[in-house]
């Protein structure tokens, strides 16, 4: 079997425990107040006192990056958690029932995929508006159809098997049975898109709140410090590495992780050296 802890993987494990380590820590405590406003430290270089400089408005950049990372990393993480609650359920029971109910939910799923995902949620949030929480409602909305469509592939290709039969043949309810049998056994593929999708998400957020379309200010993400900083790159140029930085490390660890889970779930790749 192809080995796990490969340096790729622990390379992905401590960028990734680190920025946890870092938004963790910033939901209880900060060097500086992350909102607190110092006209007499605009624009500060890295110093003993201010370890990342500060901004435009003298806030503390690292205060900003650890509180931009617990609020980036929530959304991600709650976005993924609906979308994956919503996209399973959705498939289970199509992929199970089959007959017109599946023809009418997928066509309308399939609707849904003919739009890119950032696209869909720029039209949901004209609905939900810029905040938090219609941030997470219209990206996790966004990425249901993708999750719907791995779920049912995989029910279809286990609704014939002779442990479902089995559980038939034994009086088992259809409910009881996708419960039981069949969703236990979606739980590999969809740990393998939820690794990528949070990804996605911190992306699809970033992206959001760099057009102004994310949590509205002063509140950070790392995409609004990255568009804050945008007038002021000739400036200062700091303020856009940094948080450009975080969300790139980010991604790279996630990208690290997804593909020794993949390595570990996928039967493909057993036995492979």
């Amino acid at each position: 079997m192809k080995k796990l802890l490969t340096p790729q993987t622990l390379i992905g494990l401590a960028m990734i425990g680190i920025i946890l380590a870092a938004a963790i820590i910033g939901l209880f405590w900060t060097p500086y107040d992350p909102l607190q406003i110092s006209f007499s430290a605009r624009f500060h270089l890295p110093s003993t006192d201010w370890w990342l400089g500060t901004d435009e408005f003298g806030r503390d950049e690292l205060s900003r990056l650890m509180a931009g990372a617990s609020n980036s990393i929530l959304i991600s993480f709650l976005t993924v958690l609906l979308a994956v609650s919503v996209g399973t359920a959705i498939g289970v029971v199509t992929g199970f029932v089959r007959g017109w109910f599946d023809r009418i939910v997928m066509a309308f799923i399939n609707a849904l995929l003919a739009f890119p995902g950032l696209l869909l949620a720029l039209a949901l949030l004209a609905v939900f508006g810029a905040n938090k929480y219609g941030i997470i409602l219209a990206l996790g909305l966004a990425y249901t159809p993708s999750v719907t469509r791995i779920v049912r592939g995989t029910v279809m290709s286990l609704r014939e098997k002779e442990f479902i039969e089995s559980s038939r043949v034994l009086g088992n309810s259809e409910l009881y049975t996708m419960i039981r049998h069949v969703l236990p056994n979606c739980i590999a593929p969809l740990t393998v898109l939820a690794t990528s999708m949070f990804g996605w998400v911190i992306l699809a957020e970033s992206s959001l709140s760099f057009l102004g379309l994310g949590v509205p200010p002063p509140a950070p993400t790392w995409g609004n410090m990255l568009a804050s900083a945008r007038p002021y790159m000739a400036q200062a140029t700091y303020l856009s590495i940094l948080p450009g930085l975080c969300i790139a490390l980010t991604l790279l660890g996630i990208n690290f992780l997804g593909d020794a889970v993949r390595d570990l779930l996928d039967p493909r790749m057993k036995g492979l050296e």
